[in-house]
């Protein structure tokens, strides 16, 4: 929608006010996890899918079904396991004796929010079952291609610390994800609230906070948000610093760093990048982007996009101190 300055403002203002209902609802359930909370609110506000990465047990299910309780949407949840089959997500076709066709029976895929539970225990075949899910938002079944609800979201839990049992996703898969979110532990008043809460009962789940009409408004709030050219280029020069190869007039800082990086960001990054940007803006209330919500978004846009090389394995150089890095040498505008 084409909105006039005044209409804009007012937009991104109504916009704050949801997200933080729905910040304040997740609220309820959760303690602390604030990240983890703003990652799959701006998910859903940009119309993509989160990677979500921690140990068990710090609540990254009971995070994605809080959200779909409050935004009213239909939620499923899939374990995977290394004997699924991609029929076991996407469906299958039975015999139907009455007319005596095969008709498609659809799978747990069919639903505005997949919770894809230790994503990196299923094989090949189902990562590519579930990667047509999350591009395409569809399904193919037989020989008939079936669009998904909308609005569809995957959320993908995965176990950093086992490697039985676990296959990597690969890099394609990888990359159609939004956003990394990293679930870590909580601290010491954090743990003793999450046990006075369980110990005297879960709260029940609370009416929808928010509708499919709220969520659609959000996005067409989120594409109105003005974004100068020199921010869009701040976001790609950030994307472009973060390949081992580039341009030769690079200063010595970025050229220093390109040893530690083995692959960079695709233009998707660029993509993906420049929509968090706008999200960052309507959670603070403003119908313009700054160069700081490029650099809030850059963690979680990031971190599963750029490898680390051997040599920074080896010096325990992750990916998200590469990214900090990145952001102190790239002149902001």
């Amino acid at each position: 929608m084409n909105l006039d300055a005044s209409e804009t403002r007012d937009a991104a203002s109504r916009a704050q006010g949801l997200l933080a209902r729905a910040r304040e609802g997740m609220a309820r359930r959760l303690v602390g996890k604030s990240e983890l909370v703003d990652g799959i609110l701006t998910a859903v506000v940009a119309d993509g899918h989160v990677l979500l990465e921690g140990v068990p047990g710090l609540a990254k299910t009971l995070a994605v079904k809080t959200f779909a309780e409050l935004a009213g949407l239909t939620f499923r949840r899939v374990q995977f396991t290394p004997d699924l089959l991609p029929g076991d997500i996407t469906g299958s076709l039975f015999y139907d004796a009455p007319t005596g066709r095969f008709v498609p029976r659809e799978g747990p895929v069919f639903t505005n929010v997949l919770l894809a539970d230790e994503v990196n225990r299923a094989p090949a075949k189902v990562q590519s079952a579930l990667l047509e899910a999350m591009e395409e938002r569809q399904v193919t079944i037989g020989d008939r291609s079936i669009p998904l609800p909308k609005p569809f979201f995957v959320l993908a839990t995965q176990n950093p610390i086992e490697q039985e049992g676990t296959f990597r996703l690969p890099e394609a898969q990888v990359d159609r994800f939004l956003l990394k979110v990293l679930a870590d532990y909580p601290d010491m008043e954090e743990e003793l609230e999450i046990v006075r809460r369980v110990a005297d009962g879960m709260s029940a789940a609370h009416k929808p906070l928010l509708s499919v009409e709220d969520i659609e408004f959000l996005r067409s709030a989120a594409r109105s948000v003005r974004v100068e050219p020199d921010i869009l280029d701040y976001a790609v020069r950030l994307v472009r610093a973060s390949r081992p190869t580039g341009d030769d007039g690079a200063p010595q800082a970025l050229r220093e760093l390109r040893r530690y990086m083995e692959y960079g960001a695709s233009p998707r990054a660029s993509i993906y990048l420049y929509r968090c940007a706008r999200v960052g803006a309507l959670f603070a209330g403003r119908d313009f982007a700054l160069p700081e919500d490029v650099k809030a978004a850059a963690l979680p846009v990031l971190r599963h996009r750029i490898i680390p090389s051997y040599e920074a394995e080896a010096e325990g150089i992750t990916s998200d101190v590469v990214i900090r890095r990145l952001l102190s040498i790239v002149p902001v505008p």
